[in-house]
């Protein structure tokens, strides 16, 4: 029903809100409305990782659930691969891969290759061509290797059940998958191998990706877009190096200059008189300076601040330009804190 040219994952206008109870005393409750999603909308295409990235609390895992059709929206739609998660789930379901945790729904007294069979089962796959796919799931995702596949899932480390839930949601082989939190609480080389998996079958085999993380230094790894939420809302979204650029006043130049009878004041006016803003300026040693200033562009300026310096008769001794990272923008744009659900 849908080409690859179309996107994958359609959201438009999501809105789900929660029912929690407050107590008001001993005896009595009062109920109030906690807005999970407030009109959430996004595409994801084929070939592409995008990643959602919010504080905890901000919707992410509602809007997974949500496109996996584990939980009905009050409102807007979602369309996988053409088909709409409420009223074509089954549809839905045939095409998505899903890892909601790296723990839930497996069974304890079976290894981890029986669980695979039977999870398989449950999809209608059957006979040889399940056996060879659960072959070819356990050696990609290293339990091959580990000796873990006959190994009995209550046995397993936390690594090696994170590459079981991994390939459980490729038993299909779906176009589409959904990871909420993937390597959450790894360690640092299973993570490592998730997110090299992760990119190779978006960029590989082009499949949609959406990643759920509040890691940043993940998302940047591992996503080709990031969409950032808070309180329900996407505030930002682009590449790594978009949102960068829409931040404004978080690059950082720092000159080291040295220059006889050089006055902090001196230099702070040749500074700012080129970015707009009065730079810090404070005397390192006699006759050397160490000047910050906050750029809110990068181009041509770097050269003018330069030249301007020079020209005043000072010396650069060093200097560097320092980019916002993606946690600064994290920062920016949600305000970077916990979010009531």
């Amino acid at each position: 029903m849908s080409s690859r040219s179309n996107p994958a994952i359609v959201v438009r206008g999501l809105r789900k809100t929660y029912w929690t109870s407050n107590k008001k005393g001993l005896f009595r409750s009062e109920k109030q409305a906690v807005e999970a999603l407030r009109g959430v909308s996004f595409d994801v295409r084929h070939g592409e990782v995008v990643g959602l990235l919010g504080p905890n609390g901000a919707g992410k895992t509602t809007t997974v659930k949500i496109i996996s059709t584990l939980l009905l929206p009050d409102s807007g739609t979602a369309l996988v691969e053409g088909f709409d998660v409420v009223k074509q789930a089954k549809e839905v379901r045939k095409r998505i891969g899903i890892m909601l945790s790296v723990e839930k729904g497996f069974y304890g007294k079976l290894t981890g290759k029986e669980n695979l069979l039977y999870f398989g089962a449950l999809y209608g796959m059957k006979g040889e061509r399940l056996r060879k796919r659960v072959d070819e799931l356990t050696d990609l995702l290293g339990l091959k290797a580990m000796k873990a596949e006959n190994r009995l899932f209550e046995e397993y480390s936390l690594g090696m059940k994170a590459r079981l839930a991994l390939a459980r949601a490729l038993l299909k082989d779906p176009p589409v998958l959904l990871l909420d939190e993937p390597t959450l609480g790894l360690d640092p080389p299973t993570a490592r191998r998730i997110r090299e998996l992760v990119t190779d079958l978006a960029r590989k085999e082009g499949k949609a990706i959406l990643y759920t993380t509040h890691n940043m230094f993940e998302a940047e790894l591992v996503c080709d877009r990031i969409l950032l939420i808070s309180k329900g809302r996407i505030v930002a979204e682009g590449r790594p190096d978009e949102l960068k650029a829409k931040t404004p006043g978080l690059r950082l130049l720092t000159l080291t200059v040295r220059g006889d009878g050089v006055t902090v004041t001196s230099a702070q006016k040749v500074i700012e008189s080129i970015v707009g803003i009065k730079p810090e300026v404070k005397e390192v040693e006699p006759s050397i300076l160490e000047i910050k200033a906050k750029l809110s562009k990068l181009e041509n300026v770097v050269d003018e601040v330069i030249k301007a310096v020079t020209s005043a008769g000072l010396e650069i001794l060093r200097f560097r330009v320092e980019e916002p990272t993606l946690e600064d923008v994290f920062i920016y744009f949600t305000g970077g804190g916990d979010e009531a659900r």
